[in-house]
């Protein structure tokens, strides 16, 4: 079985994901085009050389339809003769892309593979994708009676099973904040950002940390998913989840260039690091947010690893009650836990925030020195995706 590696990954700075938003003015393809030309123009290969394009966006929809990275691989200046393909799996789309990526390597299918994700959430809304009205069906109505509930809904289920409490929740939403400005002062993120253009010049800073956020701030929030209807369905949820300890709306686009080790020896290229192992996982649908938990143990599993094993956990800022919990049930380390902030400072641009993960733990594990690093994210429906790797 042949060795999957990273050779290089890179993601654009963060954009609030509403009209005004600092990439707001770009086009998704153009995003994504900017990210993947950025990628290859710091890699010295033969574009030519690249066996597919793999790209995740969750709104396939408007701007970002009609197989976005394709278009957007085209406008980056890869070659016509190169394929690509957009998948989704929620918000782990882009870290699905990766897997199929490494996977192909992995099978021989691929000597080298580009993975990527965009998701412009001021340009393509989420709800914007063209659906039926009915989403449910006869069979889906008939398992699930009740009906399901929107994601900031289940965020509350999982913090009331996990008794997470409002301060909980501020506080791990403020240290997200604290640890995201500390990194982005010390230069941390200096080699995953890549420079985007847009009109005032080149955006590269996530403009999402808020590095004035206090426990204060937080705490002044109102609840956002309360209503009659859900407090009659689940009386004595403590209703905490407000916009300051959840993912906010963002634009960003994000891409890794995967290959062979045989290959990156071959081209003189210096691998980051390589894959170990990779698990995806569905769980109950009404709670929608706790895959990770299941797909975090399928990875100890097969590999043999304990949690204290692994250097750095990138576990998905949601909303703040996902890794919070997942860190409860699996007795993690919370200093471990994105330890440069995680999607609540960062952002969370659905189609790319899997990328943007894996760009930001390589970087980590490679400042600390670290050797193991996973990541892994909640998706709607009940889902998850997790991997592992190993700096090299």
């Amino acid at each position: 079985m042949r060795n999957a590696v990273i050779v290089d990954v890179v993601r654009s700075a963060s954009g609030r994901g509403k009209v005004g938003g600092a990439l707001s003015d770009v086009h998704p393809i153009d995003l994504l085009a900017e990210v993947l030309w950025a990628l290859m123009s710091r890699n010295t290969i033969d574009p030519v050389l690249v066996d597919d394009v793999i790209g995740g966006t969750v709104s396939q929809a408007s701007e970002q339809a009609g197989n976005i990275t394709r278009s957007a691989m085209l406008a980056a200046g890869l070659p016509e003769t190169t394929p690509a393909t957009t998948v989704t799996r929620a918000c782990g789309s882009s870290q699905q892309a990766v897997h199929f990526a490494a996977q192909g390597v992995i099978a021989g299918a691929y000597d080298v593979v580009i993975a990527c994700g965009v998701e412009s959430m001021s340009r393509v809304p989420m709800g914007t994708a063209p659906m039926g009205k009915d989403l449910v069906g006869v069979g889906l109505a008939q398992r699930y009676p009740e009906g399901w509930v929107s994601q900031g809904v289940s965020a509350e289920l999982v913090a009331k099973k996990w008794n997470i409490n409002r301060d909980d929740v501020d506080a791990y939403a403020y240290e997200s904040h604290r640890r995201a400005a500390a990194a982005a002062e010390a230069g941390h993120f200096d080699r995953e950002i890549v420079p985007v253009a847009v009109p005032a010049g080149a955006h590269t800073a996530d403009e999402t940390i808020r590095a004035a956020t206090t426990l204060e701030s937080l705490g002044a929030l109102r609840a956002s998913f309360r209503s009659e209807a859900a407090e009659r369905r689940f009386p004595g949820l403590g209703w905490m989840i407000t916009p300051g300890n959840s993912s906010p709306l963002t634009d960003a686009a994000a891409a890794t260039l995967i290959m062979s080790e045989e290959k990156a020896a071959e081209l003189g290229l210096t691998p980051r690091a390589r894959f170990v192992d990779f698990a995806v996982a569905g769980d109950d649908p009404l709670y929608m947010l706790t895959a990770p938990i299941p797909a975090t143990r399928k990875i100890l599993d097969r590999t043999g690893l304990a949690i204290g094993d692994i250097d750095v956990y990138e576990v998905n800022e949601a909303f703040a009650s996902v890794p919070l919990a997942w860190a409860r049930e699996l007795d993690a380390d919370l200093g471990r836990l994105n330890p440069a902030g995680g999607a609540i400072a960062l952002g969370h641009a659905i189609g790319a925030s899997g990328v943007r993960l894996l760009a930001t733990m390589v970087g980590e594990l490679e400042r600390t020195g670290g050797r193991y690093g996973l990541q892994t994210m909640c998706e709607h429906g009940g889902m998850a995706n997790a991997l592992l790797v190993e700096r090299i």
